[in-house]
């Protein structure tokens, strides 16, 4: 819908023409990102209501700005033939992932395509945060080497697992990495020279990237419980497909609400909790295999036949249904997204998830209920870099080049 002055009643203000211009700007970026297709300028105008000269005065200004790519013409018929037109791919965002197990780097363009990517799996449990940040380093470095020619990174994002402040700017607390009160961007100053660093929790921004695949362009699915398995459990909640971070920004701290009460110290300072039952350590505890073993590889032993691996699993699926039920039940959100490691084995548990969900939730019956997967194993990552180019497309006035 175009964004035109309207005359001033009692008490309202008028909008100065550069807010309505910046706001159309808007309009038309986002529409061009979010088209499945590539659009011309009439197909923008026809798309938003604005007037055929306004869309083409706009789109200069994001041609000229550096933010979208005009194609060849297309011949479609008599008269002049159409220009496609499709956000650039020179301008880029990183996401930085930190977790117990790994650590990862990617560079993504403004369509959501992934550029570059560097990871590595060390064992950060117990770590000092100077030596994950010494790794991320190496890994941003090796990702910045492949910015396109012409390119630049308007922002970075980074994952990390555990509690971070609502301003995005320092970690609170990450049981499973025994960090308290860490600020992330010090560790990284040097690599990131001008470029502006925010920090989220990691199923957050998993989320994000689950739900809106592409700056500007929303996902399958709108309304889900994210559930990120690694060595704990985390989550997040989706409606309309954004994220519901809550009042501070600590909602969907799924791995520590209570499965089996007076059960199972967690190192939140707990007991009980999911992710002492569905993390991939409590389950390789429980199977008897290595801290190191994957649970894509606890998988093939459950399907070889290692009966204690089934029944780690039988029981992680068990608590994620039980569990989730009672969210969703809260939310009432129709679908549970397994992400991280947890997605390796999302086959197995996922019908004993459903199973137990459609039993508990009241209104089963009239709910189309399901479990998916997100086969993105490093999501935190992705959501780290869509979230500001997500900036990009909302606000593209602050991002044109002169």
């Amino acid at each position: 819908m175009p964004l035109v002055p309207t005359p001033a009643g009692p008490g309202v203000v008028l909008a100065h023409q550069s807010s309505v211009r910046e706001a159309n700007l808007g309009v038309v970026m986002h529409t061009v990102c979010a088209a499945p297709e590539p659009l011309s300028r009439a197909g923008v105008a026809a798309s938003t209501g604005l007037t055929r000269s306004t869309v083409s005065r706009l789109v200069d200004e994001l041609v000229a700005g550096g933010l979208v790519d005009e194609g060849q013409a297309r011949l479609a018929g008599p008269g002049r033939p159409p220009t496609p037109l499709r956000p650039t791919r020179r301008v880029c965002a990183v996401g930085l992932q930190v977790n117990a197990a790994h650590v990862a780097a990617r560079l993504i363009d403004l369509r959501g395509q992934v550029v570059a990517e560097s990871r590595s799996e060390p064992d950060l449990v117990g770590s000092r945060p100077e030596e994950a940040f010494s790794l991320l380093a190496g890994h941003l470095t090796e990702v910045l080497a492949d910015l396109p020619e012409g390119g630049r990174v308007i922002g970075a994002g980074m994952a990390l697992p555990g509690v971070v402040d609502g301003a995005g700017e320092r970690l609170l607390r990450a049981p499973n990495l025994d960090w308290r009160d860490v600020n992330p961007a010090e560790g990284l100053r040097g690599q990131l020279p001008g470029i502006p660093l925010s920090q989220g929790n990691e199923a957050n921004l998993a989320a994000h990237a689950f739900a809106q695949p592409a700056p500007g362009r929303s996902g399958r699915h709108s309304h889900f419980v994210y559930v990120s398995g690694e060595i704990g459990i985390g989550g997040a909640v989706v409606t309309d497909s954004r994220v519901q971070t809550g009042l501070h920004g600590f909602a969907g701290e799924i791995g520590h609400l209570p499965f089996r009460p007076g059960e199972e110290p967690c190192p939140c300072g707990s007991d009980g909790c999911l992710e002492r039952y569905a993390g991939r350590l409590a389950m390789t505890h429980r199977a008897g295999l290595p801290p190191a073993t994957t649970l894509a590889e606890l998988g093939r032993r459950a399907e070889e036949g290692h009966q204690a691996s089934r029944a780690a699993i039988d029981l992680a699926a068990e608590a994620l249904g039980v569990v989730l039920a009672g969210v969703l039940n809260l939310l009432d959100v129709p679908t549970v997204v397994l992400g991280g490691e947890i997605g390796d084995l999302a086959e197995r548990i996922a019908p004993t998830v459903q199973e137990r969900v459609r039993s508990r939730v009241m209104a089963a019956a009239w709910m189309p209920l399901e479990v998916v997967r997100d086969a993105d194993d490093v999501a935190g990552a992705t959501g780290g870099a869509l979230l500001p180019l997500s900036d990009v497309v909302t606000r593209p006035a602050r991002f044109l080049t002169p």
